[in-house]
C-alpha cells in the first residue's frame, strides 16, 4: 500500500500517494493527486480518496487468486481488505485505481499494516480479502474490451515501421504472447508460394522447440479461408493435457495472401468474439506490414542491381602502374552517385582510365553514368582515340537530351557531363609510362614529379553534352618511375569551409606536394582525409579520387599482360 500524506483530511477530501507501487505492484506505476477520483458521489461521512495512476493503460487489473499466478497485483488484496470502496478510472492518456478509506474506522485498519513494511499486508488483513468469484473469469476477454483499441494502435505503429518481413513475424509474436494468446506461430509465403514457418512463440520458452517441430510437420493450407478457423490443439503446446482453443487467421493484404497466423490459448474451450475480432484486426495489419516489407526489399534489390552496373566489378591490373581509387557516393544508402570511374584494358598492351561526374545525383543521373561508362569502353575497344571517344560520347549525350526535351518539354533537365579520359602505355625500356589524356570540363589532373614539383597535366576543355560540335584535343606526357598522376572530382576541389573551397589558392596542389615519396594508395587516402577534414560540415557531394603512379616493370611482365 502506498504511503499517503493527507492535508487536512475532512469530508470527501482527496490525498496524493507520494511513493510506492501501483495497484498491480508495478515498478512503472506512479501516484499522483486525484482531483476527480470517481464520478460517484462520496458517502456523507469523513473519508479520504486515493488514486494511483498506472503507466500501462492496457494492462489487466489483477487481484484475488490470479495474483499468485501472475506474481503481481497484491495491492488489490490490501485494498479489498481495508477500503470502503474502490474502482478503476480510465482517463484519456492513463488508467488509475482509486479507493476510499473511511476515517471513522481507518485507524484500526491502518494499524493492521506495519509502518516499516508498507508494501506487505499483515495476516490480520488476509481474511478480509473478497472471495474469488464462482467459475473461471476470462481475463483476456475482459482486457480486450478495455485495452484492445490502445493495443491495436500500438501494434500498428510498431509493425508499420518494419521493413523486413522476418522482423514483422518476430515482432507480432512478442505482441500477441501473452496478451492475446499463450502461444502463436506465423507462416509466410515463399517465392514458390509454399508456406514456411517463420516464427513460433510461447509464454513458456521451454515449449518453443517442441511446438515448432510439431507445427512444421503439419502446416496450414495455403488457401486458408475465413479468419478464426479452428485448428487441432497440438499436444506440444500444453503437456499437462488441459487442452485449449487454437484458431488460424489468413494474412491477406491488397487481395493477396501472404501467410497464416495461428493463435492458441490454453484452458479455454472457445475464444470470445472480442478476442477473435482483435486477432483478425492484428492479422490484417501484419499482412500489410509484410506486403510493405516485401515491396521495399524488392525495390532495394533492383536498386542495388542497377547500381552495381554503373561501376566496374573490378579494376584492371596495369604492369608498370600502381593504381588506387577512393569512391564515396553522397546519397544515403546508395552505392553509386553522379561520379563514376573505370580502368580497363583496350588491347595492344594499352589501358584506359576515366573519371567522370554527371550533373546531379538522382536516379536519372545514375542512368547517364551507366551510359557514359559503357559507351567509352565500347569506343575504346573499337580503336577510337581519346579525341574520337570524347566527340562520340558528346554526340550521344546531345542526342539523349534532345529526345528527353521532346518527351518532357520544359520539364526535361539538362544532363551535362565532365570527364577525364586517358590512355596508358607502359614502356619497359624507360621504366615509365606514356599517357595521352583530355579533360572535358573536369578538374585538371595534377602531376607530382619525383622532386616534389606539382603541375597540371592537361588543359581545360568544354563539358560534354553542352555543344553539338565541340573540338576536343588530347594532351600527352611521360610519367617517369616514381611520378604520380592525381585525378579527382569536384567533390574534392569544391569542398567548402564557409566561403572557402579546398582548391582555392592551389589547395589541392599543396596537399599533393606534401605526398612526395608516398605510394598510390597512401596518396589517395591522404587526399580523402584532407577533403573530410577541410570543413566542419559533412561532405555534401560525391567524392572520387584516382591515383596513377609509374613504377618500374620488366618486359617479361608486360608481355604477359593482355
Amino acid at each position: 500500500m502506498p504511503c499517503c500524506k493527507t492535508k487536512n483530511p475532512g469530508r470527501g477530501h482527496k490525498t496524493a500517494s507520494k511513493n510506492g507501487n501501483g495497484p498491480e505492484d508495478s515498478d512503472d506505476a506512479s501516484a499522483n493527486v486525484a482531483d476527480d477520483a470517481s464520478d460517484a458521489e462520496p458517502p456523507d461521512r469523513p473519508g479520504i480518496v486515493i488514486e494511483v495512476a498506472d503507466l500501462h493503460p492496457a494492462s489487466v487489473v489483477l487481484g484475488g487468486p490470479d495474483t499468485q499466478r501472475h506474481g503481481r497485483g497484491r495491492g488489490l488484496q490490501l485494498i479489498g481488505a481495508l477500503a470502503e470502496s474502490w474502482g478503476v478510472t480510465y482517463h484519456r492518456n492513463r488508467k488509475s485505481v482509486w479507493f476510499r478509506l473511511d476515517t471513522e474506522t481507518a485507524s484500526a485498519q491502518v494499524d493492521a499494516v506495519p509502518a516499516e513494511a508498507p508494501d506487505r499486508a499483515s495476516p490480520a488483513a488476509a481474511p478480509r480479502t473478497p472471495a474469488p468469484p464462482q467459475g473461471r473469469r476470462d481475463r483476456t476477454a475482459e482486457w480486450v474490451d478495455r485495452g484492445g483499441p490502445s493495443f491495436l494502435a500500438e501494434a500498428s505503429e510498431l509493425l508499420t515501421g518494419q521493413l523486413d518481413e522476418n522482423m514483422v513475424a518476430s515482432l507480432a509474436g512478442q505482441l500477441l504472447v501473452p496478451r492475446l494468446a499463450d502461444w502463436c506461430a506465423v507462416w509466410l509465403n515463399s517465392e514458390s508460394g509454399r508456406l514456411k514457418l517463420r516464427r513460433v512463440w510461447h509464454n513458456d520458452e521451454r515449449r518453443i522447440e517442441a511446438l515448432r517441430a510439431t507445427l512444421e510437420g503439419d502446416p496450414p493450407p495455403a488457401g486458408l479461408g475465413a479468419p478464426g478457423t479452428p485448428w487441432p490443439w497440438p499436444e506440444a503446446a500444453d503437456p499437462s493435457g488441459t487442452g485449449g482453443s487454437a484458431l488460424t487467421f489468413p494474412l491477406i493484404a491488397r487481395g493477396r495472401g501472404y501467410g497464416v497466423l495461428l493463435l492458441g490459448r490454453a484452458g479455454v474451450p472457445q475464444m470470445t468474439e472480442g478476442v477473435v475480432r482483435l486477432s483478425d484486426d492484428l492479422a490484417r495489419r501484419m499482412a500489410q506490414a509484410v506486403a510493405t516489407a516485401r515491396q521495399y526489399t524488392q525495390q532495394a534489390t533492383i536498386s542495388r542491381a542497377l547500381q552495381r552496373r554503373q561501376l566496374p566489378v573490378s579494376l584492371a591490373h596495369i604492369p608498370g602502374v600502381d593504381t588506387a581509387i577512393v569512391y564515396e557516393p553522397h546519397g544515403e544508402g546508395q552505392t553509386v552517385g553522379g561520379d563514376f570511374y573505370d580502368l580497363f584494358p583496350m588491347g595492344g598492351r594499352r589501358w584506359c582510365f576515366l573519371l567522370g561526374d554527371v550533373c546531379g545525383s538522382d536516379p536519372e543521373a545514375m542512368s547517364v553514368t551507366g551510359l557514359a561508362r559503357h559507351l567509352v569502353r565500347l569506343l575504346a575497344r573499337e580503336g577510337h582515340g581519346v579525341e574520337s571517344v570524347l566527340t562520340r560520347l558528346n554526340q550521344a549525350l546531345v542526342e539523349e537530351e534532345a529526345e528527353a526535351t521532346a518527351l518532357g518539354g520544359d520539364q526535361a533537365r539538362s544532363r551535362f557531363l565532365s570527364l577525364l579520359y586517358g590512355e596508358l602505355e607502359p614502356d619497359p625500356d624507360s621504366g615509365g609510362t606514356h599517357c595521352v589524356l583530355a579533360s572535358a570540363g573536369h578538374p585538371l589532373p595534377l602531376r607530382l614529379s619525383t622532386d616534389g614539383e606539382v603541375a597540371p597535366a592537361a588543359l581545360p576543355q568544354m563539358l560534354l553534352g553542352i555543344d553539338d560540335e565541340p573540338d576536343f584535343h588530347a594532351d600527352s606526357l611521360d610519367l617517369a618511375p616514381g611520378e604520380t598522376l592525381l585525378c579527382v572530382t569536384d567533390g574534392v576541389t569544391e569542398r567548402r569551409d564557409g566561403n572557402r573551397q579546398l582548391d582555392d589558392d592551389d589547395g589541392l596542389a599543396d596537399i599533393l606536394r606534401g605526398c612526395a615519396g608516398l605510394g598510390a594508395k597512401a596518396i589517395a587516402e591522404r587526399v580523402r582525409l584532407a577533403a573530410h577534414d577541410f570543413g566542419t560540415e559533412p561532405i555534401d557531394d560525391d567524392l572520387a579520387v584516382l591515383v596513377l603512379e609509374a613504377v618500374p616493370t620488366s618486359a617479361q611482365e608486360l608481355m604477359r599482360a593482355p
